[in-house]
């Protein structure tokens, strides 16, 4: 599945040629270098900007000190000496500063060198520095925002992406020729032939409201904008969705902080001191007050923590002044060059501290020398007051963003921004919006936009309409043979109401025309693939099917699902006639209902048959259903990216549940049994910090009625591919179980690196650790049992003859995986045992399967 992030860097693809340079600005940088155990001053030591193409750097003197004047455009420095771990460091952007470094012994050299000083060895006990962060996090209640009883204030946000390493050989390149007005304005970063071009940019100003008790926060938005793509190419909503939660709001005061869909330990968490190395390493006096700078490493630098700097106030209240993190070379992340966090913190007039700017850099990149995507998100927070008090109506508005009021002309002047910002753009950034305007008039462009879109998508424009998708164009399956299929829907250009999709397909085995086509028309004027949905859907198909297949984010006749292990010749011919509703929430609990006609036709070895005293069996031409159905889902604040073929789910903390009930009505349309099937499923995923997370699905069944046959049944869902399907059962064999009441658990667990982190060679790989365990348990009543039922269809016999269609017995089916994960950063190759039913026809008991999946 690819993720929002890497569909955007690909069709950025013309962007990476933005603005000219301006003039150089350098900061000058003054400090000195110890030894972390005992404070001495380390003579000679290296230090050495981090990126730079040609090598800029200077060395301590016998002192230790060191002066060093590098251009602006740089973000770390890495200090090295003979004899010690090298470590780096965080530039600002102030002109000057002063970075005082401390570096470790390495413990090579120590069992080397005799005669060296023997070292301290690091401890929490009567250590000075723990104790100052143990009186942080006792006091952390009372200094962040949770702890004021009431609180206010106006909070402006802007993220920008730009793209990075780009030097004049890429500029001047024949396929840009006509993109050279991008060049022209003189406010983009430039040093030694690399350019640093902005992309994006999105700005939201609001006024933001806080209770205690009873606890309520609440964000006004008064204004927003963004740089849009057209629509018809990018989820401009889904995209901006995504960059918040990459460049999610950081949180010192939490245990943990989640930034790229990770979570990583607060150095003021509960636990810090066990993850933490923390020392006092300077004092830092201003007019106002003292303030101690407190220095902090992973004690694991392979694990996800940050390293960086606190300066905590000795005023009574041990708040965070400041603060200053990154994260150590080592650390197991997937296309992060460079991580710079800011954090700055003012007093109120009643003694209470609020964050008043924060700021989240992040240089993605293949490489670490390559071309890549910097962003950054800055939030700033002016006019705070505590203590104010508001009426109800305030903070009993059902979400937490409230976008009031509707966007105004003037949101989108540059003169009412400007009155809005607590501090300016630069120039590079203020003529983003223009440039993407300008950029998309061009033919050229466009161009690549529509090929950038059929590739990821899967769909080609051709005005009105779109073409696709192309992974279905042909497949093969032992009923059909050879399939070759096309198809294709309207878009909004057509019409913003009105939609049609369809497709034609046709087997040269069995020499069967199959189609689909659907007609939506949407209640709400929005497209039907942007939230909130608000449709009415008729639609007619006839195609075939696996039982009890039911595949998400691709389809069943996918060509790379085209390959299977073991038997597979029992399909199903399905002709359906269904009329659809469905509307979403801004809440995000949405309803659908529906009433559809079902006319099931058994294809290849599979047949429907009813059983004679005789022992033979009268086979049955097809089954006909006529079904009700009405379904309830609930995913509390769920953001995604809507894709042209499914939505990109970004996962949160809050469960998301599921209920659907189907009333089978017999004698309606032909509808041939009554029954009703009750279904109810949860979805959570477990944050455990330092230990990965895990994604828990629990769901279960019952199905009242008597004399059913299988079709109608739970056919529970099997995989005899070789991808390693998540919501499916992988070593189990197609219409293998069948109940008509089940309770399942499925449990993905990823360590992100947790164990391999600590192996060398598989640290060095970026290899993760991922785990699975998946059952259920079920069973199938005697009035809808063929074992004690005539009046039923008879269990499936496969190729052979022998019978392949089973209930559960007194366990549960299980099975259960280990994987290595994050093989070259996209590949999950899992090693899968099935535990139980081994003697089942074909039940392999070992298997080894793939899944793509790019993440963080």
């Amino acid at each position: 599945m690819k993720t929002p992030l890497l569909h955007w860097i690909f069709t950025l693809g013309l962007l990476l040629i933005f603005q000219s340079s301006y003039a150089q600005q350098y900061i000058t940088i003054k400090g000195r270098v110890i030894n972390a155990d005992n404070s001495e001053p380390i003579p000679y030591a290296s230090i050495k900007v981090v990126g730079a193409a040609k090598e800029i750097g200077a060395s301590s003197n016998d002192k230790g000190e060191y002066t060093l004047s590098i251009p602006s455009t740089y973000q770390k420095i890495r200090i090295s000496s003979v004899g010690f771990d090298s470590e780096e460091y965080p530039v600002s952007t102030e002109k000057e500063q002063y970075i005082r470094v401390m570096l470790f012994p390495a413990n090579s050299i120590e069992e080397v060198v005799v005669k060296a000083p023997k070292r301290v060895k690091y401890s929490n006990k009567n250590n000075p520095a723990v104790e100052l962060i143990r009186k942080v996090v006792e006091h952390r209640d009372q200094n962040r925002l949770t702890g004021q009883k009431y609180a206010e204030f106006d909070q402006y946000e802007k993220i920008s992406l730009g793209l990075s390493n780009l030097n004049d050989k890429f500029k001047n390149r024949k396929v840009f020729k006509k993109y050279q007005f991008l060049f022209e304005e003189a406010d983009s970063v430039k040093e030694g032939g690399n350019y640093v071009l902005p992309a994006y940019m999105e700005e939201k100003f609001s006024k933001v409201y806080y209770r205690k008790d009873p606890n309520a926060k609440k964000q006004y938005i008064l204004a927003e904008r963004k740089a849009e793509f057209d629509p018809k190419f990018v989820d401009n909503d889904g995209l901006s969705t995504y960059f918040n939660r990459l460049y999610d709001e950081v949180e010192i005061y939490d245990n943990n902080i989640n930034i790229l869909t990770n979570q990583f330990l607060s150095p003021i968490a509960n636990s810090a001191p066990t993850f933490y190395r923390f020392y006092i390493t300077d004092t830092v006096k201003n007019k106002d007050e003292t303030l101690v700078e407190l220095s902090f490493f992973p004690r694991n630098k392979n694990d996800l923590l940050f390293k960086g700097k606190l300066y905590v106030t000795l005023d009574g209240n041990y708040a965070v002044k400041a603060a200053e993190m990154t994260v150590a070379d080592e650390i197991n992340l997937n296309f992060v060059r460079d991580l710079d966090i800011q954090l700055g913190f003012s007093k109120t007039n009643d003694n209470k501290y609020y964050l008043t700017k924060s700021s989240l850099g992040i240089d993605f990149a293949l490489t670490g020398k390559g071309k890549g995507i910097k962003g950054k998100r800055v939030v700033l927070i002016d006019k705070y007051q505590n203590g104010m008090e508001r009426p109800d109506s305030i903070y009993n508005v059902p979400d937490q963003f409230v976008v009031i009021p509707e966007e105004a002309p003037e949101q989108k002047e540059e003169s009412y921004w400007a009155t809005l910002r607590p501090e300016p753009l630069s120039r590079s950034e203020a003529i983003i919006y223009n440039n993407i305007d300008s950029l998309q008039k061009m033919p050229s462009f466009r161009t690549f936009m529509d090929l950038s879109a059929l590739i990821l998508s899967g769909y080609k424009q051709a005005g009105p309409v779109e073409i696709g998708p192309v992974n279905t164009f042909y497949s093969y399956n032992p009923i059909e043979g050879f399939r070759l299929r096309v198809g294709g829907r309207t878009t909004e250009q057509l019409s913003k109401r009105f939609y049609v999709e369809g497709y034609g397909a046709y087997g040269f085995e069995d020499k069967k025309w199959k189609y689909f086509a659907a007609a939506t028309y949407s209640l709400n004027n929005k497209s039907i693939y942007k939230f909130p949905q608000h449709y009415l859907r008729v639609s007619a198909s006839y195609d075939t099917k696996i039982p009890g297949q039911n595949l998400e984010f691709v389809q069943e006749d996918n060509v790379l699902l085209s390959f299977k292990r073991g038997e597979n010749k029992s399909y199903l011919y399905n002709e359906v006639y269904r009329v659809d509703y469905k509307v979403e929430f801004s809440n995000n609990l949405s309803m659908n209902a529906g009433l559809g006609m079902w006319k099931q036709t058994p294809a290849g070895v599979l047949q429907f048959a009813l059983p004679q005293d005789d022992g033979s069996l009268v086979p049955i031409n097809n089954l006909n259903s006529t079904e009700f159905n009405v379904g309830i889902r609930y995913a509390p604040h769920e953001e995604f990216y809507q894709g042209k073929l499914y939505r990109t789910p970004i996962f949160n903390k809050y469960p998301i549940l599921n209920f659907n009930y189907t009333a089978g009505i017999k004698d309606l349309f032909g509808g041939e049994h009554n029954y009703h099937n009750f279904s109810l499923g949860v979805f959570k995923r477990f944050y455990l910090s330092q230990l990965g997370y895990a994604d828990v699905n629990v769901d279960g069944t019952y199905i009242a009625g008597s004399n059913l046959p299988f079709p109608v049944l739970n056919i529970h869902r099997a995989n005899q591919t070789y991808a390693y399907q998540l919501q499916s059962y992988n070593l189990m064999n197609f219409m293998e179980f069948i109940s008509d009441h089940h309770a399942s658990i499925n449990v993905q667990y990823y360590m992100n690196g947790f164990i391999f982190n600590k192996i060398p060679l598989l640290n060095k790989l970026k290899l993760r650790e991922v785990f699975s365990f998946k059952g259920v348990y079920g069973g199938l009543r005697d009035e809808n049992n063929p074992s004690y039922n005539p009046d039923v269809y008879a269990w499936q016999t496969n190729g052979d003859g022998d019978r392949m269609s089973f209930t559960f017995g007194s366990e549960p089916y299980m099975e259960a995986s280990a994987g290595v994960a994050n093989i070259f950063k996209v590949l999950r190759v899992d090693v899968v045992k099935r535990l139980n039913y081994l003697d089942n026809p074909n039940a392999p008991e070992w298997g080894i399967r793939a899944r793509i999946k790019f993440d963080f």
